[in-house]
Parts: structure tokens; C-alpha cells; sequence
């Protein structure tokens, strides 16, 4: 479970007590309910790379899983630098994720693959197969899971911004 606290942006009214913050469950009903995210790398350079994904939120793991062809340029920039961000699709209701991304472990593919299953069911020919299926796509792919080392939390209004910014972070191995 995170630590929570508030993200150093006074200048934006954000106070320093903690009352008001929002809970963590809050991040992840938002990360679980969301359909497509926004996923940027880093390339050995520099460049930044934005671009969205599909993913899962895996609760039980506390981290977030994609895939995406073993070809695609987050695939290069992760083996140059495995420090992304992952955000929700919602501007409003802001969840961003800073942390690295690792190869999924075994362990983690049946998460990931039943995930999946649930959350894209309707696209056409997605689910066929069920999580055997799922599992030979995966692994077909690079796929990885998003280790957070520190999260934001936001609600995009006049109202709310302020009082609701909260920051979470995690203790690194």
C-alpha cells in the first residue's frame, strides 16, 4: 500500500494538510474502469514517446500490465530506459503512474490474460479462445507490468483541484 501525501504545487493551491486527500482505492477505481491509457517512454536520447495502450490494472500484483508488438518503438525505448508514465484516459479524474517497466513475470500472464478477457470482451474476435488464447497472444507480444514508484491524483475542476491533489508513493526494492 502507498504512502500518501500531498504533491508540492502551492502555487496552485494545493495545502499541505492532508485532509481531503484522496484515498488510494479512489486511483484505482479509475485505473481499473479505463478503457485505453496513455503510455510514455523514453528513448537512450532522451525523446520522449507517447502513445496509447490497452492494459489492466492487477490490483492483487499493485501494478499495471500492457502488451504490445515485440517491433513497437516502447519495446526499444523500455530496453533503453525502463522509467514510463502511464496515465487513465479521464482529464478530469486524473491518475498518472511514474514507475519502471519490467518483462511480465509468469506468474503474472493469467492476471494479465483474464484482465484482459473481461475489459475487451466486445472488440470482434478479441475473446475467442478464452484465456488459453489470451495467454499464446501474450506471449506472442512483449508484455510487461508497470513496478509504480510514485503516483498523482487529481480532480480536474475548480472546485476539487486543490483540495483532492494527492500524491502516493511506494518503497523500492
Amino acid at each position: 500500500m502507498p504512502r500518501i501525501s500531498r504533491p508540492d504545487m502551492a502555487d496552485y493551491g494545493v495545502p499541505e494538510e492532508l485532509d481531503g486527500t484522496l484515498p488510494w482505492s479512489w486511483a484505482e477505481q479509475r485505473m481499473a474502469a479505463s478503457r485505453n491509457f496513455w503510455l510514455v517512454t523514453v528513448n537512450a536520447a532522451g525523446r520522449p514517446h507517447s502513445m496509447p495502450v490497452w492494459g489492466v490494472w492487477m490490483p492483487e500484483r499493485e501494478r499495471f500490465g500492457f502488451s504490445c508488438a515485440k517491433s513497437a518503438r516502447k519495446v526499444r525505448n523500455i530496453a533503453a530506459n525502463p522509467r514510463v508514465v502511464v496515465t487513465n484516459d479521464d482529464a478530469v479524474h486524473v491518475v498518472s503512474i511514474e514507475g519502471r517497466a519490467v518483462d511480465l513475470e509468469p506468474d503474472g500472464e493469467l492476471t494479465l490474460a483474464e484482465g484482459y478477457l473481461h475489459k475487451y470482451a466486445d472488440e470482434p474476435g478479441f475473446a475467442d479462445g478464452g484465456v488459453d488464447a489470451m495467454i499464446e497472444f501474450l506471449r506472442a507480444n512483449a508484455t510487461y507490468e508497470v513496478i509504480p514508484e510514485r503516483a498523482f491524483g487529481m480532480i480536474e475542476t475548480p472546485e476539487e483541484f486543490g483540495a483532492a491533489a494527492t500524491r502516493w508513493t511506494w518503497d523500492q526494492p
